[in-house]
């Protein structure tokens, strides 16, 4: 049986039917051999990381595609924070924000350009006007991550539950900065008691008491927090209104950037590290803060793809590296934002294209990771994290998508085509959420047996690491 696992992730892979393929998705319409290839000699399903018609975002999607469940996640704006180097402490606040065209609409703020093209130079002057906040007990200070990307760190008596204040359409107004209503809290409520015991009438009565005085306070912190929130995005876009760069930009025939937009609030909590719940060693190959924010979070290990523009020579770059670090990791994640990318362009060609570019890359899965002697048997799994249209408004929408797993012992069933439409034919079925973690210690032979405890610890792999019984 296979010890130890890759998952290829293809972001953003699964699509809708669009009339000039034909009435197919990118991905039916693709010329795909290598992954038909690794679908018609293993096992197929179809995978959602949430629940169906569930529009997820990468990060969400993979806190559930590495095996953990959604009251556990952070929010983006701490794995942001943690990717771009930042420590934070489990009192702070971090909120994504980025710098936009803003414009003055019958007395709100409405969005213009939602990520305006600006030089490092410019980026940097931006940056220099951004002012540390101070009002009513809480500080507000920007942190940049990349680009006209950043996070801004919140401390003080603050609170995750606020709303978000980008439209990300342009020609919309800014929503308004409130607190989160109370069953939408980001916030875990009570102890988890139920205070069904009819003999403790009156410790159930404290206890509720108890957890409606905590309950409106969170509500005061986040109405706080929104208000202080609101007073420092406006006071950043009355100061970038008269900052000289914007003169130079209108003078060029460019949009302004005149304010921060901000969104996905959210502050650490504590998990049990990726290793120990699950006996793997993990590394994630993945570009982008948030996806070294999260490796940092689980602490797994993380490296940084190859980049160099080339698409299919970069994937298979990266697949070739594999034999080596698998001597140090049993799980390794590789990552590709590239159909995601090609989608959000609306171009249901061009994201065609991108995905045949992969399946070439793919191809060296054969010759770089199986059958070689001297690897250790491998399970390879091939799925995305979400769905993302060609067409239309959305940026990810919730239709499922397709997932392969490949090795000795692995179910082998009569799908032929790795796509949307075949892949529901297969023999994994309809997997969710945390499955698919599950299914593959399942596949390591590491899946624990419901109702056995080696350890005391929350871990679903077995054995676990535990202490042995001794005699003196």
């Amino acid at each position: 049986m296979p010890d130890k696992c890759l998952m290829i992730v293809l972001d953003g892979l699964g699509d809708r039917s669009h009339q000039t393929l034909g009435w197919q998705t990118p991905l039916q319409a693709a010329h795909t051999p290598h992954l038909d290839n690794l679908a018609r000699t293993g096992a197929n399903g179809l995978y959602h990381a949430g629940t169906l018609g569930e529009a997820l975002p990468s990060e969400t999607a993979h806190f559930a595609m590495f095996g953990y469940e959604r009251r556990d996640f952070p929010g983006r704006g701490p794995l942001e924070a943690l990717g771009a180097g930042i420590d934070l402490d489990s009192k702070e606040v971090a909120v994504l924000a980025h710098f936009a065209a803003l414009e003055e609409r019958d007395g709100c703020l409405a969005l213009v350009q939602d990520v305006p093209q600006v030089s490092k130079e410019d980026v940097a002057a931006l940056v220099g006007a951004m002012p540390t906040w101070d009002q009513e007990g809480i500080r507000i200070k920007y942190v940049p991550v990349k680009g006209v990307f950043g996070v801004l760190i919140l401390s003080g008596d603050v609170s995750p539950d606020i709303t978000d204040t980008g439209p990300m359409r342009a020609g919309c107004f800014l929503p308004d900065l409130l607190p989160l209503a109370l069953g939408h809290s980001r916030e875990p409520e009570g102890d988890g008691t139920d205070g069904t015991d009819a003999g403790d009438c009156a410790e159930t009565f404290a206890q509720e008491t108890a957890q409606k005085r905590a309950r409106k306070t969170a509500q005061k912190a986040a109405q706080k927090t929104a208000s202080v929130l609101r007073a420092y995005l406006l006071h950043v876009w009355h100061t970038l209104q008269t900052h000289p760069l914007n003169a130079r930009r209108e003078e060029a025939g460019l949009p302004p950037v005149t304010g921060l937009v901000t969104q996905r609030a959210g502050r650490m909590r504590s998990v049990t590290p990726f290793t120990r719940r699950f006996g793997l060693r993990g590394l994630s190959i993945a570009s982008g803060a948030v996806f070294r924010g999260l490796a940092r979070y689980l602490e797994m290990g993380w490296h940084a793809p190859l980049d160099t523009g080339n698409l299919q020579a970069d994937v298979a770059h990266d697949l070739a590296a594999v034999p080596g670090l698998l001597e140090k990791y049993d799980f390794i994640h590789l990552h590709t934002k590239a159909p995601d990318e090609a989608a959000h362009a609306k171009d249901p060609l061009l994201k065609k294209t991108v995905i045949e570019a992969l399946d070439k890359a793919l191809g060296t899965v054969h010759q770089a990771l199986l059958g070689r002697p001297g690897l250790p048997d491998l399970l390879i799994a091939v799925t995305a994290d979400h769905s993302t249209p060609s067409s239309g408004n959305m940026i990810h929408s919730g239709e499922p998508v397709p997932l392969l797993l490949h090795g000795t012992g692995v179910r082998r069933d009569t799908v032929a085509r790795f796509d949307e439409i075949h892949a529901a034919w297969g023999c994994l079925g309809s997997v969710r959420g945390t499955e698919l973690l599950r299914l593959i210690l399942n596949h390591l032979d590491m899946a624990r047996l419901e109702g056995t405890r080696d350890t005391p610890d929350d871990c679903l792999h077995w054995p676990g690491n535990y202490q042995p019984l001794r005699i003196r």
